[in-house]
C-alpha cells in the first residue's frame, strides 16, 4: 500500500530498501530467544528467567510493578508478572523482541538537511517509524502463529490487528504497564540486540536508532494491556530492594508514577 500510493518517490523507496537489508529483525527472528521464548517463573512481582541449558539456573530477573489504586467490583490490581505461571506451576515462557528500521537513516536525513529539504527529512523519519511498528506487528504475528504456535488458525483483518483482537500482548519498558525504562537493559542483554541488529541504548535508555521498537511477549489467554498508575512509598521501597537500588534512584526512574 505504501509503495502503491507513492510509487516513483525515490526517497520512500530508499527508506524501504534500507528497512529490507536485514536490519529489521533478520537476526533476531532466528534467535532462540524469539523462537521459543525463555523459560520463566513468577516469584512475587518478578519474572525469573532461567538458562536455556539449565531450567533450574536463574539467568536474569525482570522486575515489574503492580497497580495500587482502589478498584471497583473486586477487580484485581494487575502486574505483568501475573501472566506467568508461579513456581511449582506448569512450565511457562516469556519472550522478547527488538526491531529497527533506522540503520542508515541518519545519513539519509543528513543529506536532506544539508540541502535544506525539511519536508523529506521529516517524511523519511516518519516512514522509518511506521516500518519499525509494522515490523513489530509482523514479528508478533509470527510468534503467535508459528514460533510459539498457540494461534495457528488465527485469521485477522487489519482492523482486528489495530484493535488488538488477538491473544497475547507485547508491552514495552517505559510504557504504562512497565514504566521503568531501565528494564530495557535486561531485555537487550537477553536478546543481544546491539550485537545482532545494531540497536543501542542511551544513558537515559532511549533506543538508537529512534525508529526502533522493543518489548516483551506474553501469551497468557487473559493477558491484557493496562496502566500501573500511581504507586505508594511501600512499593517504591520494595522495588528498590528488588533492583538493588537506593530509594532515591528508584524515585528518579519512577517519578511519573509516584503518588507522593
Amino acid at each position: 500500500v505504501l509503495i502503491e500510493n507513492i510509487l516513483g518517490n525515490a526517497e520512500v523507496l530508499e527508506v524501504f530498501k534500507i528497512s529490507k537489508t536485514g536490519n529489521i529483525a533478520g537476526c533476531l527472528i532466528n534467535d532462540g530467544t524469539i523462537k521459543k521464548g525463555e523459560h520463566a517463573r513468577l516469584i512475587r512481582d518478578d519474572i525469573v528467567v532461567y538458562e536455556a541449558h539449565d531450567p533450574e539456573k536463574e539467568s536474569v530477573r525482570l522486575h515489574h510493578l503492580r497497580q495500587q489504586t482502589d478498584k471497583p467490583n473486586g477487580k484485581p490490581n494487575l502486574c505483568l508478572a501475573d501472566f506467568i505461571a508461579p513456581r511449582g506451576g506448569p512450565k511457562d515462557y516469556v519472550g522478547g523482541f527488538a526491531v529497527t528500521a533506522g540503520i542508515g537513516l541518519d545519513d539519509l536525513v543528513q543529506r536532506y538537511e544539508e540541502n535544506q529539504d525539511d519536508y523529506n527529512s521529516i517524511l523519511v523519519k516518519a516512514i522509518a517509524d511506521r516500518l519499525a511498528e509494522a515490523a513489530a506487528e509482523y514479528l508478533h504475528a509470527e510468534v503467535r502463529q508459528h514460533y510459539w504456535g498457540y494461534a495457528t488458525g488465527e485469521t485477522l483483518s487489519p482492523e482486528d490487528l489495530i484493535k488488538e483482537r488477538y491473544r497475547g500482548i507485547r508491552p514495552a519498558p517505559g510504557y504504562p504497564a512497565c514504566p521503568d525504562h531501565t528494564e530495557k537493559e535486561t531485555l537487550f542483554g537477553l536478546l543481544r540486540a546491539t550485537d545482532n541488529i545494531g540497536i543501542t541504548l542511551t544513558e537515559t535508555f532511549a533506543m538508537d536508532p529512534a525508529a526502533s521498537v522493543s518489548g516483551f511477549y506474553f501469551s497468557h489467554p487473559e493477558s491484557n494491556y493496562f496502566g500501573i498508575g500511581k504507586i505508594d512509598q511501600d512499593q517504591v521501597d520494595n522495588y528498590a530492594t528488588r533492583k538493588s537500588w537506593s530509594k532515591e534512584i528508584a524515585e528518579r526512574w519512577l517519578r511519573p508514577n509516584l503518588s507522593y
